[in-house]
């Protein structure tokens, strides 16, 4: 039997058509890397030498399996297959030829450090107040020109009379420049230098065409403009261009990728064979009905259909919970239930969420139930710089005792005080037997500190000035003024990078730890919650094990596959998110966040479990959003009974954390049920629709609106300061003026 006999007809056919342009549409677990193996395997049968066959893909760890399976597979001749990624390829190149474009052969690569102390550099040199162009913003701003292949003089052009882009643009000409000045390259140049050289040098590009008559590229709808460009080049001659990606997982436009090259793929080549592989091999009939009809709302795809020879599967769970902690609560519960009746291992489970953010309960619920877990593309939530600092500045605040608290946020942000200064305030401190913040109060009878003990008196100030609030504001309120008072959020804001709004997210979460901790402790203090904190953010003492519950983001899923998934926050605002839905071209975003609800649901082998909270904490305050479109967008036969009411699993054994979740045993409601059913209904109100009520947290406001539900009423009120608020009547504990 041979051994292209076990494919399937389509991938047979995408294996044997080897001459000619040729794009493979993969869906999500249909086999493309087996396709792409036995390809190579099947050329050199049929007398190509291994020499004269490329296969690049994105990641060494990918381009590492890729290899290991090629010599697994065909044996003698493997080794002299070209597999690598995108960036070693242009390195090796380059490392021979680069001398054609001015730079020595021995030129540096600059990481993500070394570029941010080149446009420190170049800051300085220009004048440019770094405080309105953050150095991470302006290096943003370059890679994605160099994406597209932007030039700094074609940027300049385009900025005409925009002060603000030719500042980037003058900044993007001198980072080159001093690039150049160093004899080095960051990673975007590796690509944008080689298609320069290929460019400029044709019969250096000649005599690639002639070794890689036979180009491969795997995951296709990731390649940016400049990857397109170069592998033109590449394949400009020969034409026997294999190309293997999947429209609908093309999620990464945050990061450069260009939908565009795999969709219009046909129109660059003509003469292009397309095959389709909608076998899928990964998941149960239902789980992939529900991705098909999840995708079929973009516009922007080409079409295919999912299916598989395996069982049809369970139907789709989907769980309307109260809140975002009775949410991690029933998916946790699901999951020990699994272990516990010994249908799974820990290893078997994967949560998935929007962002980063969204981990934080996941992670307190998990460690307090003494389940192990693994944090993927993430930090552990209380161990993320932008959360310590935060945390740093409390318990500043709260205990100036701390020292490594102090000496963590005095230059948060910068304030100009060196090592010296502190070392001189550090001897001060033990020579005089006080504390490190008390020393740095008595900055002024410091000796030689000179200049710096003004710049530490802002410091102190704003300390003691925010000590003095802590008994007139809430610790959500006293938060917020702190971040307003050292610009904190400004500063990240300013950075424009999508790595800065992730943080901002993060600082977002722990304002709703703050008011959630406000919200149940019988007396609320700054103690209080750090201990609080510090208790769940001990994860130390978790077992070091393989068998562990994996937490990460939709994005980092991509590639993954486990046999229980849950997809939590399916709600508007959420997922899709607040920035898809209100970005510069909301329609392809939103296309983007419907291709990557898509790669979630692939995930699932056996069982998909969606959630939503009818209201969830944003920025330490409740909002109430709708149920996500993708969930309206399955069709009722694919997921469980809507009759049903709806209940949480058998939770584990987990502190309540919430007043309210007290009351989720009597709470039960069908996931599509107005979002009036709540706690015991009061028997009637003291204040109608007109009347002014006033608020704990949100002061004086007028009744807008009542709605009756079977449990509670939900009332629409107008406040003064903090805008409109639906509430429920039972929580809110409003009192007519």
């Amino acid at each position: 039997m041979s051994i292209y006999d076990t494919l399937n007809p389509e991938q047979k056919e995408a294996v044997l058509h080897t001459e000619g342009p040729l794009l493979i549409l993969a869906g999500a677990g249909s086999g493309k890397t087996r396709v792409l193996i036995h390809r190579i395997a099947w050329m050199m049968e049929q007398g190509v030498s291994p020499w004269n066959i490329m296969a690049i893909t994105f990641t060494n760890k990918a381009a590492g399996e890729m290899r290991q399976r090629v010599n697994n597979l065909v044996g003698q001749g493997a080794d002299s297959v070209w597999v690598a990624t995108f960036h070693s390829t242009c390195v090796r190149i380059l490392r021979r030829y680069i001398g054609h474009l001015g730079f020595d052969t021995a030129f540096s690569i600059y990481d993500a450090d070394d570029q941010k102390t080149v446009m420190k550099d170049v800051c300085k040199r220009l004048n440019i107040d770094t405080k309105i162009f953050k150095e991470r913003y302006l290096l943003s701003v370059i890679s994605r020109a160099k994406d597209e292949m932007i030039s700094p003089l074609e940027m300049e052009m385009a900025a005409q009379n925009d002060f603000q882009k030719k500042r980037v643009a003058e900044a993007y000409r001198e980072y080159q420049a001093q690039l150049r000045r160093n004899n080095a390259l960051d990673f975007d140049d590796l690509i944008v230098k080689t298609v320069e050289l290929f460019q400029n040098c044709p019969e250096i590009l000649n005599s690639y065409q002639e070794r890689f008559r036979y180009l491969m590229v795997d995951e296709y709808q990731d390649t940016n403009t400049v990857q397109f460009k170069l592998i033109s080049l590449l394949a400009g001659k020969y034409r026997n261009l294999c190309v293997v990606g999947d429209d609908d997982q093309s999620i990464y436009r945050f990061r450069g990728a260009n939908i565009y090259n795999i969709l219009n793929f046909e129109q660059v080549f003509p003469d292009a064979k397309v095959i389709k592989l909608e076998q899928n091999y990964r998941s149960t009939q239902n789980i992939l009905n529900t991705a098909n009809e999840v995708i079929r709302n973009n516009y922007g795809r080409k079409e295919k259909r999912l299916w598989t020879e395996n069982e049809e599967g369970r139907p789709i769970g989907f769980h309307l919970l109260l809140n975002a902690f009775e949410e991690a609560e029933h998916i946790i519960g699901d999951i020990s239930s699994h272990v516990r009746k010994g249908e799974a291992d820990y290893q078997d489970h994967a949560v998935l969420y929007r962002t980063n953010a969204q981990s934080r309960l996941f992670e307190e619920k998990l460690i307090i139930a003494g389940i192990p877990y693994k944090l993927i593309g993430g930090v552990n939530f209380y161990a993320r710089k932008e959360i310590k600092d935060v945390l740093a500045y409390l318990k500043t605040i709260d205990n100036g005792k701390d020292e490594v608290a102090v000496r963590r946020i005095i230059n948060v942000p910068k304030r100009g005080i060196g090592a010296a200064t502190l070392n001189r305030v550090q001897d001060y401190a033990g020579a005089y037997g006080i504390s490190f913040y008390d020393a740095l109060l008595r900055a002024e009878e410091i000796p030689n500190l000179g200049r710096s003990g003004g710049k530490i008196k802002p410091f102190t100030t704003l300390i003691q000035n925010m000590r003095s609030q802590l008994k007139e504001m809430s610790l959500t309120e006293l938060t917020k003024a702190l971040l307003d008072e050292t610009g904190y959020i400004k500063d990240l804001e300013n950075e424009g990078t999508d790595e800065a709004k992730g943080r901002i997210e993060n600082i977002d979460e722990l304002l709703n730890k703050l008011a959630a901790y406000e919200e149940t402790a019988d007396e609320p203090t700054l103690s209080g919650f750090l201990e609080e904190v510090a208790l769940v953010a001990d994860i130390d003492s978790l077992e070091e094990s393989s068998n562990y519950v994996v937490l990460m983001t939709l994005h980092s899923a991509k590639g993954l596959e486990f046999p229980y998934v849950y997809m939590a926050g399916m709600e508007e605002g959420i997922f899709p998110s607040y920035m898809s839905l209100n970005g510069d071209n909301p329609e392809e975003e939103l296309e983007e966040e419907r291709r990557l609800c898509y790669v979630g649901i692939t995930r699932a082998k056996r069982e998909l479990m969606l959630t939503a909270a009818r209201q969830r904490m944003v920025r330490g305050e409740t909002m109430f959003n709708a149920v996500s479109r993708f969930i309206r967008e399955i069709p009722e036969e694919y997921l469980e009974s809507k009759k049903k009411k709806e209940g949480p699993a058998k939770p584990v054994n987990v502190p309540k954390q919430a007043a309210w979740i007290q009351s989720k045993e009597s709470f039960r409601a069908k996931p599509y049920e107005s979002q009036s059913l709540i706690v015991k209904k009061a028997s009637g109100l003291e204040y109608g629709v007109g009347d002014r009520v006033r608020h704990i947290k949100f002061g004086e406001g007028t009744v807008l609106e009542i709605t009756e539900g079977k449990k509670d009423y939900e009332v629409k009120v107008e406040f003064d300061t903090a805008g409109i608020k639906r509430l429920f009547a039972s929580f809110a504990k409003l009192r007519k003026l």
